[in-house]
């Protein structure tokens, strides 16, 4: 397979396969990279997704039409003279943004010649999984949190997967998954937060919000934060835009997490390397609610070489948003709210200058929680 693995933070590289690897010196997952000549973006063709084809793993694709999510303007901000844009993430064939990754993770895993794919997800992730597997004639098995809601688990068990529930916290999933590929080889460790093959899908979105927008990068991007692919797959995408001369700059990007789940904030407050450890609290934001992201020393490292900053916001902020969201007719899940309230704080405090532009992607269907 073309391309290569390769660490962040050092020269360490190493041949993709279907199993996760970390870099030996770093300790840290590593992500897909691959040479790239010259591209114009005349050369691009298609939709959604595959249309990014030049920047992407050579397969045969598993798709289901996921991508080519709409660009939408919000009143909020107009009055400031700053252009708000809602990316609408959660109109993704399962309902979250997470279809990028898995199209992707499971069209290259497929090639490889995995047969069982296995992950650990609160929901979004697993059901992207579940259903890119079923496209692909594979089996999934995954494990949840038993605090996860029932339509997600409902929407996984639909498409076929082995639904193994977890008492606990979020982490004692991860936990029991890679326990059971331990025990098993003819499991594969299909790591949502691990992958550098789903990373490498969530880059589509960059690409995609710079076409929308003409070819230029935004001049902010709220992004949620739990594990922190979104932001990696943001960072990265408009990184290799502005490397091909596409762009003219990566945007700042910003995370927003729960206040009762914040190892991302607490650590970017204390100007700190690696994610404060936490014990998670209660929150309506369950799909952000990993006190020990994997990529987490990697997501503050692009937090900072964007310009961006961290922000925790309170539970009435989560629901406040949602409710806001929602009377201007768009119905988006809890965690998919943290975004928008982290808008709202910033809007408050007069953080934008007039004439920006914001794009914050909304990530999941309020239907997962309902």
């Amino acid at each position: 397979m073309e391309g290569f693995f390769a660490c962040p933070f050092c020269d360490h590289r190493e041949e993709p396969s279907a199993r996760l690897a970390a870099c030996p010196r770093c300790g840290v997952p590593l992500r897909w990279e691959k040479p790239l000549s010259l591209l114009k973006s005349s050369e691009l063709s298609g939709r959604g997704l595959w249309r990014y084809r030049p920047f992407l793993p050579d397969v045969e694709p598993v798709s289901l039409g996921e991508g080519g999510t709409p660009l939408l303007r919000a009143k909020l901000g107009e009055a400031l003279g700053i252009t708000v844009l809602w990316k609408l993430e959660f109109l993704n064939p399962t309902g979250s943004f997470k279809d990028r990754g898995a199209s992707l993770m499971v069209s290259v895993l497929r090639a490889l010649g995995a047969k069982v794919l296995v992950d650990d997800s609160s929901g979004n992730a697993g059901a992207a999984l579940a259903a890119y597997s079923a496209a692909a004639g594979l089996r999934a098995r995954l494990f949840v949190p038993a605090y996860a809601s029932g339509p997600k688990i409902r929407q996984i068990r639909a498409f076929g997967a082995e639904v193994v529930p977890v008492e606990g916290p979020r982490p004692a999933a991860t936990r029991e998954a890679q326990r059971a590929c331990a025990e098993n080889p003819d499991l594969v460790y299909a790591s949502h937060n691990a992958s550098p093959f789903f990373l490498a899908g969530l880059m589509t979105l960059a690409f995609e919000i710079a076409e929308d927008l003409g070819w230029r990068a935004p001049d902010h991007v709220l992004v949620p934060v739990g594990g922190g692919g979104l932001l990696l797959g943001l960072y990265y995408g408009f990184s290799l835009l502005l490397s091909l001369g596409w762009v003219k700059k990566v945007p700042k990007i910003h995370a927003v997490q729960a206040q009762a789940c914040a190892p991302i904030v607490l650590a970017w407050e204390k100007a700190a390397a690696e994610p404060v450890s936490v014990e998670p609290g209660e929150t309506v934001a369950e799909g952000a609610r990993i006190p020990r992201p994997e990529r987490g020393r990697e997501i503050l490292a692009a937090l900072r070489a964007s310009g961006g900053r961290a922000l925790a916001v309170s539970e009435e902020e989560i629901k406040e948003a949602q409710a806001e969201l929602a009377k201007s007719g768009l119905y988006v899940e809890p965690t998919a709210a943290l975004a928008p309230a982290g808008l709202r704080r910033l809007l408050a405090e007069g953080f934008f200058q007039k004439g920006e532009t914001v794009v914050v992607p909304l990530t999941g269907s309020g239907l997962k929680t309902s």
